[in-house]
């Protein structure tokens, strides 16, 4: 007689064995599909996240769109600090841009003068 086919109370040391493998395989199925559904919910929560970010992420864009507007700046320029426009009058050609530079008025300036 082998130790496989001995038998305790009625039942072959192999048949026990084989079942003891069984239920364990079976425990470690159903961790295993419990883990996945955790990591399943875990994934759809994080994939929520995402698309409220994403939202809120077009949403600030959406505002610093508006607060970087022109017109909007412009506005404020006027408002606040009392600016206005540049005048066409202070506008220069490159070509007198050294005389600005040496605090010459370039409108003034007798052609011809040296430099």
């Amino acid at each position: 007689m082998t130790f496989l086919n001995a038998r305790v109370r009625g039942f072959r040391v192999l048949e026990i064995g084989a079942l003891s493998v069984l239920l364990c395989l079976v425990v470690g199925v159903y961790l295993t599909k419990t883990g996945a559904g955790h990591e399943r919910t875990e994934i759809a929560r994080v994939e929520q996240e995402i698309v409220a970010e994403r939202a809120r992420i077009r949403l600030l864009q959406a505002e610093v769109a508006h607060l970087e507007s022109p017109e909007r700046l412009e506005r404020l320029a006027v408002q606040h600090l009392g600016l206005a426009p540049v005048a066409a009058t202070r506008e220069t050609a490159v070509e007198t841009l050294p005389q600005v530079a040496r605090g010459e008025n370039p409108a003034t300036a007798r052609p011809g003068a040296p430099r």
